[in-house]
């Protein structure tokens, strides 16, 4: 009778199971026996290595600069820092210097130009300075002032932006376009030719800038711009009972009023002499147009104006002609435009000097003769104490007073000098001869060079009003 055996406890036939399925999950055979599934079950084998790639030779050479490009770029970083700190720190100029740099100057010469000239200590930390910044080919000639102790970050950028050093010429106002010229010609910071003396009264005296080697004709032609919107504007604002026609009558009457008087508070009154014996019909009768007449554009005669040229006929000359010159006899500055068109409103017909630099004015000949009396006064003090006579570019007004009268169209018999520079008389004069009261009648030209230059002599710029001496009357 054969024995069965007993059936195999719940848990052996988990284990048995689960070794079951790590076999079918392997190359092991299942178990044969319940010990057998009970034994440890060993690891797999690790699977095979991969074979290792060779390394390209090309690859291997890029790694490797890359590998010395970023210590180069540190390296290059680390000296690029430390020039940028030296360029911003106090450079070795001990005072303040202007220096020139040459036109077609490259960056080479020009840092080696700052060391010599000791503003730099290095030019290979300026080239490089200039490389960073961008500044390397904007670099410009001129003339510059630099500061003491200027660094070098400061010089590259006053060069780059061609912040050169400026300079003005001062051409005053009355001066012919001639003697413009002439000024500008013996100025020896500017450059070239001046293609053609520009017309009379065509260019506005004025203070103007300009760079060493600036064109001589540039100064002209910006002038002459200034004059058209200058006049322009003045003209666009003349009164409507204005007795002038043009703009370019306008500039001649103060062309007429800037040699008359060298006193900004006296332009509008001079300007309204000239208004009222415009609309009088009476003649202008100004000595600068007498002289204008003789030598045009030269502006001075060197020498005292004559009896017979008073009544020389010029084109120019109002003691002769009727009205206005044909052009003007200068060129005027704004405020002898603007005395024309914003004149005096008097009633004054007649001025003279009044010893002081300005002018004493009058409606009538009588108070006028009494005003030349009082000027002959202070002549005769100016002569005793041997001061210089203020009297320029004028036929001097006769010894004594003329009680003669004129009315609008009067004969030449008595005629109305006027003066220039404010120092003689608009009032009758003696007859043809030339003689009155048993003297001859002198004459002054204010010509440039001589004492009474207001371009030499400062105290001769009359901008603000002086106290007329005390004289006594008549």
């Amino acid at each position: 009778m054969s024995r069965r055996r007993p059936p195999p406890a719940e848990g052996a036939l988990e284990t048995r199971t689960a070794s079951a399925r790590t076999v079918n999950n392997s190359p092991r055979v299942a178990p044969k026996s319940p010990s057998e599934a009970l034994k440890p079950v060993a690891p797999p084998a690790p699977p095979p290595k991969a074979r290792r790639r060779r390394r390209s030779p090309f690859v291997a050479m890029l790694s490797g600069l890359f590998t010395a490009a970023l210590v180069l770029a540190g390296v290059v970083g680390a000296g690029i820092a430390m020039v940028s700190s030296q360029s911003k720190a106090p450079g070795p100029l001990a005072s303040d210097r202007v220096l020139i740099i040459p036109k077609e100057s490259g960056i080479t010469e020009i840092s080696d130009l700052l060391q010599r000239e000791g503003l730099i200590e290095h030019p290979w930390a300026f080239r490089i300075s200039a490389l960073i910044s961008g500044n390397w080919t904007k670099l410009k000639a001129g003339e510059y002032l630099f500061k003491a102790r200027v660094s070098q970050a400061d010089i590259l950028e006053i060069i780059a932006d061609g912040k050169a050093v400026e300079h003005a010429i001062t051409i005053p106002e009355g001066l012919t376009s001639e003697q413009i010229v002439a000024r500008l010609m013996d100025n020896d910071l500017l450059t070239g030719d001046i293609n053609q003396a520009p017309r009379e009264g065509a260019i506005l005296p004025d203070t103007y800038k300009f760079q060493r080697g600036y064109p001589r004709q540039q100064i002209i032609n910006r002038m002459a711009q200034d004059q058209r919107r200058i006049l322009n504007d003045v003209w666009n604002r003349r009164p409507a009972d204005l007795p002038i026609k043009t703009p370019q009558e306008l500039v001649t009457l103060a062309s007429i009023v800037e040699k008359e008087t060298g006193r900004a508070d006296e332009r509008p009154r001079v300007a309204g002499v000239f208004i009222n014996r415009l609309n009088r019909k009476m003649k202008l009768q100004s000595d600068p147009t007498i002289v204008y007449g003789l030598v045009g554009g030269k502006g001075t005669l060197g020498r005292p104006i004559q009896r017979n040229e008073i009544t020389q006929s010029t084109p120019y000359n109002t003691y002769v002609i009727d009205g206005l010159p044909p052009g003007p006899i200068a060129n005027p500055g704004r405020a002898a435009m603007e005395a024309v068109v914003n004149h005096s409103r008097t009633k004054d017909l007649y001025f003279v000097a009044d010893g002081s630099g300005g002018h004493a004015f009058a409606e009538t000949l009588e108070q006028h003769n009494r005003n030349v009396s009082r000027w002959r006064q202070v002549e005769t003090q100016r002569r005793e104490t041997n001061k210089p006579a203020d009297t320029v570019d004028k036929v001097e007004p006769p010894p004594a007073p003329d009680s003669r009268t004129e009315a609008p169209g009067a004969s030449r018999a008595a005629v109305d000098p006027a003066s220039a520079d404010a120092t003689a008389a608009v009032g009758p004069q003696p007859g043809p001869a030339g003689v009155a009261g048993g003297s001859r009648i002198r004459a002054f030209d204010a010509s440039e060079g001589t004492q009474r230059d207001p371009l030499l002599n400062r105290t001769y710029d009359l901008n603000s009003p002086k106290q007329i001496p005390a004289i006594k009357q008549p």
